[in-house]
């Protein structure tokens, strides 16, 4: 019977590794990038290459109210997003009359003078968002994706414990040195063993955080019998795809958390809204139609940073600007924490009077800390790379296990069926395609240099086209290779992608360079600005990791 047990989770891991590693691997590749895609967003944005050292404490009232008098006549809200380490801008965000879709303008922290307009999504609007959805957006496609990944993650992670008799012993086995074969499969050994935790960690938390969608029905189930069944009817499907379709176009979208808005809950049905206000304190006011000036907005956050310490506002939305029933709210950042803050404060537009705190329930608390460990919003440097490096170790978990497979079958002559070239067409595809991919997209990204469009495109769609072709044609060259010679073409297909890789990297810096002018040793020594030079730095290191990998495969020898 155990015997039994054994060789079933054998062939579940087995299965699920050759269904789901190529999508997990692409999963654990840009939520690795996303732990800084901020400072990827400096890379990409150089405009925004800001540094916070000399910048000051803005007054709400005297310098960004003019700025969204200018700007945001008859807007129905404002956020406000005060300037911080990794985004070092002041951000406005608003509504008009005309549209309920947020425009959004970035200012200088110290100057406030207007900064252009990014034309590119960036690592927070690309790589972040293809984390959780993979940019199939339409009905929840990408993120039903994701979510059977994960949940594929987690069958081959238990199974992988169930099959593996030795992992106390592969905790401390590692042999680099005796051929490609059992070296591989020390690394999936030891990566498996040494990041069984995190593995489990993040992917269990990304399902929890992702729950309305898995589930998207769960609120209306409990709060509908609250409402007579016309309040709590949906709104249309036909205005809704409406709404989601003019939010795709908004050139200034943001992360899913922050500005997604000008409007709260305007795309939910009132259970949901309902939901939303009780479980994470988001409410949305109603005008009463009474005109009012805004009170001072300084003094409110001053009264809350007393009570809470210096610069624990970061986000201000004014509901309903110059309507007695506005509502100032304050929201709280969680950089020292690693649970996701949502508390928040709320005071009236019309007099300054605080109308309520909004602090989280023990029950949203716990759900706080999982998001929490997940999205990575705390400001603790060691922490984050270790985040980053155990998640680069993660794509080494997939990768060794992709590879097991597919070499335990080369090894024997003759063995070049189709089932095994197409594996070995998929795992340079799924491996050095998507990491040639990432780099292309910030090599068009600095060849665009924030131009508006190039030959009638939108400089932000080349950027991702670049991406999604050349990984296409990372698989079309494999393809090409594992078929066209099916004894030892993937080999020549995995030298070739990883000399691609190196050419590209150094691209990216050299064009980095040559278009901004700030180089390594400039933004490590005479003007330091770490997200800049890191990136770099990790650029110059990938191609030297991959140039060898390159040597190295010329010359392999299976063992």
């Amino acid at each position: 019977m155990k015997d039994g047990f054994r060789t079933r989770m054998s062939l579940l891991h087995t299965w699920a590794g050759l269904i789901l590693s190529g999508l997990l691997f692409a999963i654990f590749w840009t939520g690795t990038l996303s732990v800084f895609d901020k400072e990827i967003d400096r890379w990409m944005m150089p405009h925004t290459r800001i540094h916070m050292d000399t910048a000051r404490p803005l007054s709400v009232d005297r310098e960004i109210i003019p700025l969204l008098a200018e700007r945001a006549e008859g807007a129905k809200a404002w956020t406000i997003v005060l300037p911080a380490e990794r985004r070092p801008f002041l951000t406005l965000a608003y509504d008009s009359a005309k549209s309920h879709i947020a425009q959004r303008n970035s200012f200088h922290p110290i100057t406030l003078e207007p900064l252009p307009a990014p034309n590119t999504r960036g690592a927070s609007n690309f790589i972040y968002p293809f984390h959780h959805n993979l940019t199939l957006r339409q009905n929840n496609i990408g993120a039903l994706l994701v979510g059977i990944a994960s949940m594929g993650m987690l069958c081959l992670l238990i199974s992988g414990i169930v099959i593996h008799r030795r992992i106390f012993a592969d905790f401390f086995t590692l042999r680099l040195l005796r051929g490609f074969g059992r070296a591989n499969l020390d690394i999936h050994n030891l990566t498996g063993v040494v990041l069984l935790p995190f593995t489990i960690v993040i992917t269990l938390s990304g399902l929890m955080i992702a729950h309305l969608i898995y589930f998207p029905k769960a609120p209306d189930a409990v709060f509908a019998q609250l409402n007579p069944p016309s309040v709590t009817q949906e709104r249309p499907k036909s205005k809704v795809r409406e709404a989601s379709r003019k939010r795709e176009q908004d050139v200034s979208s943001e992360n899913e958390d922050e500005i997604t808005d000008a409007r709260e809950g305007s795309r939910n049905s009132p259970a949901r809204s309902r939901f939303i206000a009780e479980s994470q304190g988001r409410v949305r006011p109603q005008a009463i139609g009474q005109p009012a000036n805004v009170a001072a907005i300084d003094p409110m956050i001053a009264a809350t940073e007393s009570e809470l310490g210096q610069g624990a506002v970061y986000m201000i939305r004014v509901s309903n600007p110059g309507d007695a029933g506005g509502v100032v709210a304050l929201r709280l950042n969680g950089d020292n924490s690693v649970s996701q803050n949502i508390d928040n404060r709320r005071f009236s537009t019309a007099t300054g009077e605080e109308l309520a705190h909004f602090n989280s329930s023990s029950t949203t608390n716990v759900f706080n800390f999982i998001a929490g460990m997940h999205y990575i919003k705390f400001k603790h440097w060691p922490l984050r790379w270790l985040y980053f490096i155990a998640g680069l170790g993660a794509c080494a978990l997939i990768a060794t296990g992709l590879l097991h497979w597919t070499q335990a079958r080369n090894q024997k002559q003759g063995s070049t069926g189709f089932n095994v070239s197409f594996m070995n067409a998929h795992n340079i595809a799924a491996i050095t395609g998507i990491i040639s991919a990432t780099g292309a997209f910030l090599v068009v990204n600095r060849l665009l240099n924030n131009r508006e469009q190039f030959a009638g495109i939108s400089s932000r769609d080349l950027e991702v086209y670049a991406f999604f072709g050349v990984w296409l044609a990372c698989l079309l060259h494999a393809l090409i290779r594992v078929f066209l010679n099916k004894q030892h073409g993937y080999r020549k297909a995995w030298a070739e992608q990883c000399r691609a890789i190196a050419l590209i990297a150094i691209a990216a810096v050299g064009l980095n360079w040559i278009t901004t002018g700030d180089h390594l040793l400039k933004t490590l020594f005479t003007h330091t600005y770490w997200p800049v030079a890191t990136l770099d730095l990790v650029l110059v290191t990938s191609a030297v990791m991959a140039i060898y990998a390159a040597r190295k495969l010329s010359v392999i020898r299976e063992s």
